[in-house]
């Protein structure tokens, strides 16, 4: 019984891997999308959605087997949990993605404002942060979850200096304000994204200590 549990504990950390791939393809797309304002592009992300859902769902039918038929011991027991925990943020992640890729269409036809900068350092940032806290799960990496906690900071000052960066090229130009507001829901979209991959991170940690320190 334990070989099986192990093999199918296995096949959970793989599929936690590909489901986190697929969210790293949704932001790339976005990001890519936003840049060059290319609406196929912005499609694809949009459709990458129905996938992580679906990868969700098969994570999460696979946790309730473990958990039911299997019976962990403690310390696989919050492997479990955890990966529960996660894939819930990580759906949302490929939610905020998806998100971004409806305001891309939106604003296929404009001119931007403004050269696009810190917004693509944003999805960078971001895209770091989900992968490494999944690595950090599946290679049970303390450090490196706890790193991705706090790389949480990059994000946040970008956000800060994208906001700052708007909100005084609506001063300069009241007809800028329509525009400004979509690119800042952009922003705030990937700082939330960061927000999710600190949430992994942090049920990261409590996969190996057993401490759930909520940040």
């Amino acid at each position: 019984m334990r070989n099986v549990f192990r093999e199918q504990l296995k096949l959970l950390k793989d599929m936690m891997i590909e489901m986190g791939a697929l969210v790293e393809k949704a932001i790339a797309l976005a990001i890519e999308a936003l840049e060059k304002q290319d609406t196929s592009l912005a499609k694809k992300a949009v459709a990458f959605d129905a996938k992580i859902d679906q990868k969700e769902k098969d994570i999460e039918a696979l946790c309730l087997k473990l958990l039911l038929q299997q019976q962990p011991v403690a310390k696989d027991l919050r492997t479990v949990s955890s990966a529960l925990k996660m894939i819930t943020d990580i759906e949302r992640i490929g939610d905020q993605a998806a998100d971004i890729s409806e305001i891309t269409l939106y604003l296929a036809d404009t001119t931007y404002i403004n050269r696009l900068e810190h917004i693509p350092k944003m999805a960078e940032a971001t895209a770091k942060m989900v992968t490494e806290s999944i690595d950090a799960f599946v290679k049970k990496d303390l450090d490196l979850a706890k790193a991705v906690i706090e790389y949480d900071d990059v994000v946040d000052d970008l956000f800060i200096t994208v906001r700052r960066d708007l909100i005084e090229l609506t001063r300069a130009d009241g007809n800028n304000g329509e525009q400004a507001m979509d690119l800042l829901m952009v922003a705030k979209y990937f700082e939330r994204i960061g927000d999710h991959a600190v949430n992994i991170a942090e049920w990261v940690v409590f996969s190996i200590t057993g401490k759930h320190d909520k940040g």
